[in-house]
């Protein structure tokens, strides 16, 4: 009867100890991610989808579960996400936004970190409009901009 106890004792720990392998094992990469190569210096207009009515543009090239990769240009309002970070880099053009309680100047190059519930936008062109690659992780619901003033 020991040896019986003993062995379903075994198997039942080895059948948790796979279960919890498989939920304590780090996130997979991604599947709906595809491999290309984006010209960023050629999209302009409405290869950047349609303008809202300040003429700020944005288009996604990528999602997965962590995180989103898309193109914006032009002025975009100030604003927070609650629940997302934001790294920015920016790709043209020079001009002011505001990150945190501060207006600071961006130019080709620069790179924007910006925390979740930071404040940040407000957009202010200087030579040309500003055009960013931004990453958002987690991805942004579509619920998590608070614009402010």
């Amino acid at each position: 009867m020991n040896r019986l106890v003993g062995g379903l004792a075994l198997a039942a720990a080895f059948a948790a100890g796979c279960g919890a392998n498989q939920l304590l094992r780090p996130a997979l990469a991604a599947e709906n991610i595809t491999a290309q190569l984006i010209h960023t210096g050629e999209m302009e207009g409405d290869a950047l989808g349609p303008a809202n009515n300040v003429g700020y543009r944005s288009k996604m090239f990528a999602s997965a579960d962590g995180a989103t990769i898309s193109i914006q240009v032009g002025n975009v309002p100030k604003h927070m996400h609650p629940n997302t970070n934001e790294i920015q880099y920016i790709l043209d053009g020079t001009g002011t936004i505001w990150l945190g309680d501060k207006e600071v100047t961006v130019k080709s190059g620069d790179l924007v970190i910006i925390p979740k519930g930071t404040a940040h936008g407000g957009t202010k062109p200087i030579s040309g409009q500003v055009k960013a690659i931004a990453i958002k992780t987690p991805p942004q619901a579509p619920d998590d901009t608070k614009l402010l003033d």
